[in-house]
């Protein structure tokens, strides 16, 4: 009988201007993003992945980078993974309602439900939850903070370089 080989977890820190941010990802994938107060473990092992990772959000932090080429391995449900999939389709500088994203997933009725997924998704910035807002343009939730989700979004609207700013697609 086969064993299910363990997966090598690795990790990287980045000090961010909104916030630390913990990147944990296997040998060739990242498994999640997110915020955090500080470094939960003295000692921990990094590798390319991760390191990767890093320099692609400083990139971004810095203006230089709009679109992430990352292998992404978010842990979640199926439905969870669509709604993922379709929050990896807004562009930099736009943003788009749970309505539209809820429409996308081929159900208007799951509006709460892709909300929930939104709320849930392991891989911040990179997933960019923070670029869903509510149907009537406010800043509804999110899981790192409003005062992150509004940085990030005017962020996002200083280097759109006359791109077609923060559009709200319904």
């Amino acid at each position: 009988m086969k064993t299910n080989k363990e997966i090598k977890v690795y990790k990287a820190y980045l000090n961010s201007p909104v916030g630390l941010i913990e990147i944990t990802g296997s040998e060739d994938a990242i498994l999640k993003v997110s915020f955090v107060e500080e470094k939960f473990e003295s000692e921990f092992k990094t590798n390319s992945c991760v390191q990767n990772c890093a320099d692609q959000l400083r990139e971004y932090f810095n203006g230089g980078r709009k679109e992430f080429e990352l292998k992404l391995k978010p842990a979640g449900t199926e439905f969870q993974k669509k709604v993922w999939d379709e929050l990896l389709k807004i562009p930099f500088g736009y943003t788009k309602s749970y309505l539209f994203i809820s429409k996308m997933i081929g159900d208007t009725l799951a509006i709460r439900a892709a909300a929930k997924a939104n709320g849930q998704n392991p891989i911040a910035i990179i997933i960019p939850c923070h670029r869903v807002i509510g149907s009537d343009g406010s800043l509804t939730g999110y899981a790192g903070g409003l005062w992150r989700k509004k940085w990030l979004l005017e962020h996002e609207q200083k280097f759109s370089e006359g791109e077609k700013q923060l559009e709200l697609l319904l």
